[in-house]
């Protein structure tokens, strides 16, 4: 599995970096390329990362905030009117996924949620506990605890005899044992130090559980200005956008 970090950044951002997106490439047959998460800036990093869209085949969401779902409106626009786009577009999302894209496709663009395309937009409504096959990957949403009017989720995924888990925005929960257990690679929101946040993860209460959850690798993702400057001390990777990791 071949995953590159189009995005690492938090929703302000900071160090410079786009918003939350991975771009996933499964190796050997029967599983297509994806991304988890699709923030605000992500059709930006494509170009910047040289990502081609039409070469994604679905798209995994954590959450419905904009710095994770916002960049799906200008991937379909994209889809639509220049990379034009003719092979379905999936979209595996919490519960209220079809109706938040509509909201926000209506509010960036009037009228582009029910305009006639040359692909489908299929919506895959996942639930936490309830495993899901997508585009041939596996998908086993777990709840997360970050308030997004919507479920916030954490996915572990299967795809091309690999497993990346990846927690999304939360604090802590007892279920991101569950979620990144013996995985081949945790992907984690470190947003601080020590600083506790409601609603999001420090470094220093997860790597207090480290020795339960025993990821294979670890990357720490969406941190703040003060994590972003903090020694990983070969603990954990720190991700910047366009890093490429072979799973």
């Amino acid at each position: 599995m071949r995953l590159q970090i189009l995005g690492c950044g938090d929703a302000f951002g900071s160090g410079g970096r786009f918003n939350t997106c991975f771009h996933v490439s499964p190796e050997g047959g029967g599983t297509s390329a994806f991304l988890i998460d699709c923030g605000a800036s992500s059709v930006i990093a494509m170009r910047r990362f040289g990502v081609d869209p039409n070469g994604i085949d679905a798209v995994f969401l954590t959450h419905l905030h904009g710095d994770h779902f916002g960049g799906l409106p200008w991937l379909i626009l994209d889809a639509q009117l220049v990379s034009r786009r003719t092979k379905p577009l999936v979209i595996a999302g919490p519960r209220g996924t079809g109706a938040r894209l509509a909201a926000a496709m209506e509010a960036l663009f009037p009228g582009s949620s029910t305009a006639q395309r040359a692909f489908p937009v299929e919506i895959v409504e996942i639930a936490a506990g309830l495993r899901s096959e997508v585009v041939g990957a596996g998908v086993m949403p777990f709840s997360m605890s970050h308030p997004s009017g919507a479920p916030s989720l954490g996915l572990r995924i299967e795809a091309g005899g690999r497993t990346v888990s990846y927690t999304g925005d939360t604090e802590w929960v007892e279920d991101l044992i569950l979620l990144g257990k013996e995985a081949d690679l945790l992907i984690a929101e470190g947003y601080t130090v020590e600083r506790p946040v409601k609603f999001h993860l420090s470094w220093a209460t997860l790597a207090a559980r480290l020795p339960e959850i025993r990821p294979k690798r670890l990357v720490l993702t969406h941190m703040s200005p003060e994590m972003i400057a903090h020694d990983p001390a070969g603990r954990y990777v720190a991700a910047e956008d366009g890093m490429v990791l072979e799973v």
